[in-house]
């Protein structure tokens, strides 16, 4: 044995994952049979009776379902008629576990936002679809179709991020045959193996992104409320972490995972410490953002297979999501594109970063080289073999977030999804804190907070100079039942001071929700002890 041998995550990379491929041959009769059943099962799933009230949703899917029946009879009654086609069924390890890491984060997410859950046919649908197109797709341009889960990760990847509204539910089947022919042509030679170039859920997914920003569309989509309600479920960051251990002990992805947070947590922190707001908002890692680090940029097929490749990808992801959410944010644009848009980019860097990696000048830093078997400690058995490597860098990941954690910046309880922390800050007029006090103001004023609005045309005169908006929020206070919007009505006009009151019970009912969504109802005993605990004025001695 030499003294260094090849990096872990190589190796890794490497080693088949599948179990052994099952094949045969079918005739053009039979191919067709296979995919009619995909059709059929779209056609059963548009007439469920929970899609009566949503005729758009129905008629995609029916559309879908046409589409791969019409190009099925064209490829096996015309073009292939009477010569037979391969089906290969092949398990591999890396679909399932990945599908089942998602789901799990599904699952969980539904169950405190319950649009999840009603989403559940629409996603049954995109996973028939897919399995349809990638069979048809397949047999059309290599006459062979591997039957696996592989469908299941893609499809549960795009809708763990963007979901398009029922008006434009055609367009997500757009999306899942983009990435499929993403995968199936666009391809490159990596190490002597022929593979696809672009994660096929991050790829549709960053066009998908691109064109919405170019068309100013983002209102098409949940993208808003998917990146948002991911946070409403108790000790979301601690299931994530949980959910995506399997894959990060077996497939040697955690220094990618590791170094994007850890990356993004601490430029979060240089920038609190420079400006007394938080970057973010709400925490130093978005839900959205944390999710994207464990279960979308970590493709072990699209990414670098050099450990010191991996650490460098996942500072890259960390960084250019801090990037993004700056540029977005600033171009008046929705910030929840800046986990997606840049995998694609990433992707195209994996065989530069491996070659980087590799090279004399880096090797003296590559981690790989750390544990590496020499003759002595292979004998004794003291190698650090891949999975003790895997376990290694997992150990050191647990220890970076429970320390992350434990700080109270990551995870249920960061001060910056509380309106209290937002108002001192706009006072002491840290950057840009007014801004996000402008954004949850306005959020809270629509759900029905009557003081929200009047704090809002406050905010509005007062930092803004927009008077005349200024005015419509105090009327809208008013008119949900708080004097203080009716006397601002009148002193905006005369130029009077603006009066404050503190928040009803009703009004607590809203504005104390932070980050996490609705609360069960709550005695106002209750409500004011979860005031107290938030830092509202005058709360904790009423109690």
């Amino acid at each position: 044995m030499s003294a260094r041998t090849p990096a872990s995550a190589e190796a890794t990379a490497r080693k088949p994952a599948a179990a052994p491929a099952a094949g045969t041959r079918l005739s053009a009769g039979s191919a067709f049979a296979l995919n009619a059943c995909f059709v059929t099962g779209l056609l059963v799933l548009s007439q469920l009776s929970l899609l009566q009230q949503r005729p758009t949703v129905r008629a995609s899917i029916v559309a879908a379902a046409l589409l791969l029946l019409a190009w099925s009879a064209l490829l096996f009654g015309v073009l292939r008629r009477g010569q037979k086609v391969a089906l290969e069924i092949a398990l591999r390890r890396q679909h399932y576990l990945q599908a089942c890491q998602q789901g799990a984060v599904i699952l969980y997410w539904g169950y405190y936002w319950r649009e999840v859950y009603h989403a559940a046919p629409l996603i049954a649908a995109q996973l028939l679809f897919a399995y349809g197109f990638d069979s048809l797709l397949s047999w059309t341009h290599r006459r062979k179709f591997v039957l696996g889960f592989g469908p299941f990760p893609i499809i549960f990847s795009i809708n763990l991020f963007l979901w398009f509204k029922d008006d434009w539910f055609y367009l997500q089947f757009a999306m899942v045959a983009l990435g499929f022919l993403a995968k199936e042509f666009l391809r490159w030679t990596r190490d002597g193996v022929n593979t696809h170039i672009f994660n096929p859920s991050s790829f549709p997914l960053a066009v998908a992104s691109v064109l919405l920003l170019i068309a100013n569309a983002s209102q098409t989509t949940w993208g808003f409320e998917v990146a948002t309600t991911q946070f409403y479920p108790p000790q979301m960051y601690l299931a994530i972490f949980l959910f995506a251990m399997p894959g990060q002990y077996l497939f040697g992805v955690t220094p990618m995972t590791m170094a994007a947070v850890v990356t993004t947590y601490v430029i979060s922190a240089i920038y609190y410490a420079a400006t007394g707001a938080y970057f973010f908002s709400d925490s130093h890692v978005p839900i959205a953002v944390f999710l994207g680090m464990h279960l979308l940029f970590t493709d072990p097929a699209t990414s670098p297979r050099t450990e010191l490749g991996r650490i460098a990808y996942g500072v890259l992801y960390g960084l250019t999501t801090v990037v993004l959410y700056s540029v977005l944010i600033r171009a008046g644009m929705p910030g929840f594109y800046d986990k997606l848009l840049q995998v694609p980019l990433l992707n195209l860097s994996a065989g530069l970063l491996d070659r980087l990696a590799r090279s004399p000048l880096l090797q003296r830093i590559d981690p790989s080289a750390w544990g590496s078997p020499s003759v002595a400690s292979a004998k004794a058995g003291l190698a650090l073999v891949p999975r003790r490597r895997h376990l290694a860098y997992i150990s050191v990941w647990a220890v970076a977030f429970v320390a992350m954690s434990a700080s109270g910046y990551l995870g249920d309880k960061h001060p910056g999804q509380y309106l209290p922390f937002w108002q001192q800050a706009c006072a002491a007029d840290a950057r840009s804190a007014c801004e996000d006090l402008y954004f949850l103001e306005d959020g809270y004023c629509e759900d029905g907070s009557g003081w929200a609005c009047n704090e809002l045309g406050i905010l509005l005169t007062e930092h803004y100079g927009n008077r005349r908006r200024a005015a419509a929020e105090f009327e809208r206070a008013c008119r949900l039942g708080f004097s203080a919007g009716c006397d601002n009505t009148v002193a905006i006009t005369l130029g009077d001071m603006f009066r404050r009151d503190a928040p009803t019970i009703a009004d607590y009912r809203f504005i104390l929700r932070g980050s996490k969504g609705p609360f069960p109802d709550q005695s106002p005993a209750q409500l004011y002890a979860r005031a107290c605990v938030q830092g509202w004025p005058d709360t904790c001695r009423i109690q």
